[in-house]
């Protein structure tokens, strides 16, 4: 009762933003623009499109390097920074969660001037990197890293916190126990500590996933820098906005959603039964 009252004030805002927008556009996805019954016609379409598996696969590359960069780092940052608890961790846990106040159009407009050699505080490290122009900085083979950094930077900080929230929900007692069987501080970190946030770190992994799916501000913005350099149908969502307002193909563009949501849902599915996410102790 206590769990319902608690979500309860969050409900509507679900239904009216979450909920009826998916179920509006599962009816887009399987009509026309008269609304008649299509079945599965804007789906086939939109796939055959020959910006649809470029777009799918952009994503696909960066999501994979940020959750990779987002599991080995943020855990193990949050894992160093429980071992030495104190105040230099306090300060620590500030800046870190310093980038993620950035919104994400500032955050990608600060990563613009960064990446131009010209202008950046790092050209030599841009130079070493083979970068001597801010068109090579953003070179097509690149831009999945470049997005996934941008997306590190801003909100890495934001889950070292709830990482260093949930390793101090465990009982202090247990690290006592393996410290006084023998145990080092590496071996209480990834015996002790890391299966007992296992579910925390699938949360993350969740919400981070979906999130990268949606990716539209950064390649957009860096679309406008570049003067067209970069397509504007880079990702999933920006080819999904091209068909709605550029070509007024609302049904496609939901079909291209439903795409997004129904990718998204099977992640998570799969995360969950493999972590036991929702699973009570015993």
């Amino acid at each position: 009762m206590q769990g319902l009252l608690f979500v309860l004030p969050y409900l509507p805002f679900l239904l009216v933003f979450g909920i009826l927008p998916m179920l509006y556009a599962l009816y887009l996805a399987v009509t026309s623009d008269t609304g008649a019954f299509v079945g599965i016609e804007n789906f086939t379409r939109t796939i055959r499109d020959y910006r649809f598996v470029p777009a799918f696969e952009h994503v696909l590359l960066y999501t994979t390097v940020w959750l990779g960069s987002l599991i080995v780092l943020v855990v193990g940052l949050a894992l160093l920074l429980h071992g030495r608890a104190g105040k230099v961790t306090s300060a620590f846990r500030f800046l870190f969660y310093i980038p993620g106040a950035l919104a994400g159009a500032s955050a990608v407009l600060v990563w613009l001037f960064m990446l131009d050699p010209s202008v950046s505080p790092g050209s030599s490290l841009l130079r070493l990197s083979g970068s001597h122009l801010f068109v090579e900085s953003i070179a097509p083979g690149r831009l999945p890293f470049v997005f996934a950094m941008i997306a590190f930077w801003t909100g890495a900080g934001g889950w070292i916190v709830v990482m260093y929230g949930a390793l101090n929900t465990i009982p202090p007692e247990l690290e006592e126990a393996a410290r006084i069987d023998g145990a080092g501080p590496v071996t209480v970190a990834l015996r002790l500590k890391l299966p007992l946030i296992r579910k925390w770190i699938a949360y993350m992994v969740i919400l981070s996933f979906a999130t990268g799916t949606q990716l539209f501000i950064e390649p957009q913005l860096v679309n406008e820098a570049s003067l067209g350099l970069v397509p504007d149908t880079w990702s999933s969502n920006q080819l999904a906005y091209q068909l709605a307002f550029r070509y007024g193909d609302f049904n496609g563009a939901a079909a291209v959603s439903i795409d997004l949501i129904v990718i998204g849902l099977i992640a998570a599915l799969l995360i969950v039964r493999r972590t036991g996410l929702f699973r009570t102790e015993e």
